[in-house]
């Protein structure tokens, strides 16, 4: 079996929480990843996509939630401390890697009662989706992350986030009502969630050993907040500052 990695990571600012992400795929690892963490209140869209049409940007003003853009595509996302952020990297060049966090995230919350199905871009219980997935490939391995609905309230998602457009492009997010496990009647802890997804990961990629960030991870954090996650255009429009 493989013997990969379980980052344990805390970072409290989404911008460093993003560029970590990033991060543990660039520096290419030779063995699968899972790092689980949390984001304070901010709406994340995916790389391609356009602010105005994803996002309520005068509620997120007037709210003070700030609006990031992340490396990988996928839809647009709200996160608060009630969700869980899934982040899968994968070595070399892997085959259907949605599908992989799917079996992850599947099993995850079939160890905690509910009866998931994989649906369009995410996990639904019922006609609720309760975690989305987006993915993110280099040449030398792909990152796939999920964010998993734990105790956010969806009337939270839905008031920042914008309704399907009438004239939808290929980039929109495919907007699905939403529920969390809370939601679903389950409020199993955030310890107990985390334990199932680390159970769930390690039943399919082999044993996932504790780990804190290593040098080289932690120094291409600090390279991508210089170019992107600290740099406005980069969230505004995707232009990235030169290195």
């Amino acid at each position: 079996m493989t013997t990969g990695s379980d980052v344990r990571a805390a970072f409290t600012d989404p911008a460093e929480n993003l560029a970590f992400d990033e991060a543990l795929l660039r520096v290419a690892p030779e063995s699968p990843v899972l790092w689980l963490w949390r984001n304070p209140v901010c709406v994340v869209v995916g790389r391609g996509q356009r602010i105005a049409r994803e996002v309520r940007v005068d509620e997120c003003v007037r709210d003070g939630v700030p609006v990031l853009r992340r490396a990988s595509g996928g839809g647009t996302v709200f996160h608060d401390p009630g969700n869980l952020n899934v982040t899968l990297v994968l070595p070399g060049p892997a085959d259907r890697p949605l599908e992989a966090l799917g079996q992850v995230m599947s099993a995850a919350v079939d160890q905690l009662g509910l009866v998931p199905r994989i649906g369009d871009r995410g996990l639904f219980v019922g006609d609720a989706k309760l975690c989305g997935f987006a993915v993110f490939r280099t040449k030398t391995g792909l990152l796939a992350h999920s964010t998993l609905l734990v105790e956010t309230a969806a009337g939270l998602v839905g008031r920042y986030l914008t309704g399907a457009p009438p004239d939808p492009r290929p980039l929109d997010s495919h907007r699905s009502p939403v529920a969390s496990l809370a939601e679903h009647g389950l409020r199993p802890g955030f310890p107990a969630v985390e334990a199932a997804v680390r159970a769930a990961a390690s039943q399919l990629l082999g044993t996932l050993v504790p780990r804190p960030p290593s040098a080289a991870e932690l120094a291409r954090q600090r390279a991508l907040l210089h170019t992107r996650y600290r740099y406005p255009s980069w969230h505004a429009d995707g232009a990235q500052r030169a290195a």
